[in-house]
């Protein structure tokens, strides 16, 4: 995966693409997947880096939704759950069984939560990760040490799935390529070509190399989540907005707060939504809010009141208070939501995904949830291949094992996240001495990660390092701060940069990551 081959191939490259495919987040990336496993000749671009976006700051779940089912969206949730048992078996290095504790007080609505789960289990089937079942006030606390006692009659306990968003979205570009399929970051689509009025193929512009070319296409594919409705303008000025940004912020807390590995799962805050408080890679995610945003940003930023909302949530269902010192990381990401009646309340917009095609040919596929990605990209392949008049393939997707898939992920320790590929991050470490080491004692991250990224996971940046191929960044923003100089050198002797680079990406990166900071 060298990206300057890449990008000078596809200069000089006079063929024409069966599928270009618009963004690098899920949606686009399962898209691309899709597409190529089905033998399409398929490219996707993305502006800046893959999944940097909405797709690397999800609570972390792969989940059918219980909530889905208390609005009566059943159909969502039996998507959602078939895909989270499909997810599980192709990418078992990455998807891992959750269970979650619902606790019942006295003000809350539980005869609910016992019925309903019992629905969820016979909704999931064969695919099912475990049964829900009633908990005793001390079996509660026993899963929950830290939960608040007091009104405390007992709990549910179901099973859901969690994953790590941005390495899944990375073992997806390398699927891509796996299926001949090419991916490239920091290439930003600045138009649409046009022939009779119909989209032939993409204006776009190299963002390291600040180079313009063109490049056609069959069929364009419109999959840049909060970015929808600017691809959709490109193709006609007059377009509606369609978009209504939604964010989500979360804050990261040290194991202390929740010892164990059960998570939580508060059915109603204040502001009616479901509210979490999940283990990963050894911390405490609580989340999330629900804010609506007037304008899509790649960074956005958490406000004080939704700080304020999660701190004073955790601290009513946990013994520990966190206080705002408290939090190694908070970070935010839009929700890309379809609203075509211009609701504001983004609580109550679907997360259904939606599927248009323009007068153009122009394929746009924006919502949903990175549960049912797949499922997504099946629908819009088989849409796109119809616009663009491709023979009709099969999706085989349902039982694709995605790059790295690994059974036995303890085999690959410590480097387990990586699936398959452990063993060649194993040699790295091994030929370097002092590279299997972490490079800073708050995170288990090493040189051998950081240079594997470079070489086979497109990493261009320390932020690309340490916010999405290692999740440093959100784990504990202030140890990736420190974190940064030692990346910057690794990564400029792979890349063959000098110091002027570095110093500028690790002024750059203490600036991004301040804003992870309280």
């Amino acid at each position: 995966m060298d990206r300057n081959k890449l990008v000078d191939q596809l200069k000089e490259d006079p063929d024409i693409w069966d599928f270009i495919i618009i963004g690098g987040g899920a949606t686009g990336l399962g898209t691309a997947v899709e597409a190529a496993s089905r033998g399409y000749r398929t490219l996707l671009l993305e502006q800046h880096d893959f999944a940097k976006g909405t797709s690397s700051r999800s609570t972390k779940l792969v989940h059918g939704g219980v909530r889905y089912l208390r609005q009566g969206n059943v159909a969502l949730v039996l998507e959602a759950l078939r895909e989270r048992g499909l997810l599980r078996k192709n990418a078992p290095h990455l998807v891992k069984n959750q269970s979650f504790i619902v606790p019942n007080y006295d003000w809350w609505e539980g005869p609910f939560y016992g019925i309903g789960l019992k629905i969820y289990d016979k909704l999931a089937g064969d695919l099912g990760l475990g049964p829900s079942k009633h908990l005793s006030k001390e079996e509660t606390l026993k899963y929950i040490p830290t939960l608040e006692p007091e009104d405390l009659n007992g709990g549910v306990i179901y099973h859901d799935a969690q994953f790590d968003d941005s390495r899944l979205a990375i073992n997806l570009v390398q699927t891509l390529f796996d299926h001949d399929g090419v991916g490239i970051n920091y290439m930003k689509v600045t138009g649409l070509l046009k022939a009779n009025d119909l989209v032939t193929g993409v204006k776009v512009e190299d963002q390291e190399e600040d180079h313009e070319f063109e490049i056609q296409g069959r069929v364009v594919v419109n999959a840049t989540g909060i970015f929808t409705d600017s691809i959709r303008k490109m193709d006609n000025p007059d377009n509606n907005r369609i978009i209504q940004p939604s964010q989500g912020v979360h804050i990261v807390l040290d194991k202390s707060f929740q010892p164990g590995e059960s998570a939580i799962m508060v059915p109603k805050t204040d502001d009616g939504r479901v509210l979490f408080a999940v283990p990963w890679h050894n911390r405490i995610i609580v989340g999330t809010t629900d804010t609506p945003i007037d304008e899509p940003s790649l960074e956005p930023r958490a406000q004080e009141e939704e700080i304020n909302f999660l701190l004073t949530h955790a601290a009513r269902y946990l013994t520990k208070d966190p206080e705002p010192e408290d939090v190694l990381s908070v970070f935010a990401g839009l929700r890309p939501l379809v609203s075509r009646g211009g609701s504001k309340d983004t609580s109550s917009i679907s997360r259904d995904h939606t599927l248009l095609i323009d007068p153009s040919g122009l394929v746009t596929i924006t919502g949903g949830k990175w549960t049912t990605y797949r499922k997504m990209a099946e629908d819009t392949v088989d849409e796109a291949a119809l616009v663009a008049g491709l023979d009709e393939r099969k999706s085989n997707t349902e039982n694709l094992r995605l790059h790295g898939w690994l059974k036995n992920s303890e085999a690959a320790e410590p480097f387990e996240m990586y699936g398959s590929d452990a063993l060649s991050l194993k040699k790295i470490a091994q030929d370097h001495p002092g590279w299997g080491e972490p490079i800073h004692p708050n995170l288990p991250y090493t040189p051998a990660e950081v240079v594997w990224a470079v070489r086979s996971e497109m990493a261009r940046t320390v932020e690309d390092v340490l916010a999405r191929r290692t999740r440093a960044l959100l784990l504990d923003a202030r140890a990736s701060i420190e974190m940064a100089e030692t990346v910057a050198t690794l990564m400029a002797d792979e890349l063959q940069t000098g110091e002027e680079w570095k110093r500028q990406q690790v002024q750059e990166y203490t600036e991004l990551a301040n804003g992870y900071l309280l």
